[in-house]
């Protein structure tokens, strides 16, 4: 194997669309499909992602590397979940390796259903999950609003199942994770299955971890559910996750909520605001509620 060629601040957008770790899929990488020749530098990988904030490009950068390194040392990074008579335009799934036969997370990136922020949102949540041995899986799903969107997530979580083995994942104790519109999908998913949106019955996950976002629904019979924002959230009013976490509680599901201070809204893994670390907790939470799992 040749030695990796890492990516650095100086990198433009279109370096890493066309890094040879990532050929055939590497405009899946970027929020839209525009701006896949970009010659933006990656340090100012943020002004991609308007309704993110504290996009810090090291973390950026530093799952992307993951991928390259792992992409080669010959592991797929990037699987398609539709068959071939079914592909649709930018879909697929990012594959960040934990330890094989650990339960996974599937993880939906935020942006409006314009954009998809794997960037900031999805690869540097899986990385840190991967790192602690869990198997992390992130959604590039159709945008252009949540009923695509859906469709593809449920198509996912069932195509997962499906290949399990292939992926050495184990299906109990999975989890699902989204910020802003893809809380939105997390949540939804956790609430009334993959069926309900076109795919095949699965069972609960065993958390579903949301950050920011406005959503309301939810049923008596929802998963475990971990939830974080903060305050003065332009977007995602923190009243309304506190209501409906509050709701959960009454109804009998079990939840730990976390409101911070100065993080904004859409702040990924929350390096460099008082957010930072939220997933630590977040992790202990899914870990309280896996059935016998041992990493």
């Amino acid at each position: 194997m040749d030695e990796p060629v890492w990516l650095a601040e100086s990198d433009t957008i279109a370096d890493m669309v066309n890094h040879p770790a990532f050929a055939g899929f590497g405009a899946h990488l970027i929020p839209r499909p525009q701006d896949a020749q970009s010659d933006l530098p990656l340090r100012e990988v943020g002004r991609l992602m308007p309704w993110h904030s504290h996009v810090q490009p090291p973390v950026v950068l530093q799952a992307v590397n993951r991928m390259i390194a792992d992409s080669s040392a010959g592991k797929t990074v990037f699987y398609d979940f539709y068959e071939e008579q079914q592909k649709r335009a930018r879909t697929g799934l990012f594959y960040f390796r934990g330890k094989p036969g650990a339960p996974f997370a599937l993880i939906f990136p935020g942006g409006g259903f314009a954009y998809v922020g794997s960037l900031h949102e999805g690869f540097p949540l899986a990385e840190v999950l991967s790192r602690k041995g869990y198997n992390a899986l992130v959604l590039q799903y159709r945008t252009g609003g949540p009923t695509v969107a859906y469709e593809d997530m449920a198509a996912a979580l069932s195509w997962i199942f499906r290949h399990a083995d292939e992926l050495e994942v184990s299906t109990q104790s999975y989890s699902l994770w989204g910020g802003s519109a893809g809380a939105r999908m997390a949540a939804d998913l956790g609430s009334y299955g993959a069926a309900a949106f076109g795919g095949e019955y699965i069972p609960r996950p065993a958390t579903v971890v949301m950050g920011y976002t406005g959503h309301e629904r939810y049923t008596k019979n929802d998963s475990p559910t971990f939830a974080v924002v903060s305050q003065g959230d332009p977007i995602a009013s923190p009243r309304v996750m506190e209501r409906r976490i509050a709701a959960l509680n009454a109804a009998g599901v079990d939840t730990e909520f976390h409101l911070y201070r100065h993080a904004g809204h859409g702040f990924g893994v929350g390096t460099g605001t008082d957010a930072e670390g939220w997933m630590e907790l977040a992790v202990r939470f899914w870990e309280k509620h896996m059935t016998n799992e041992v990493l």
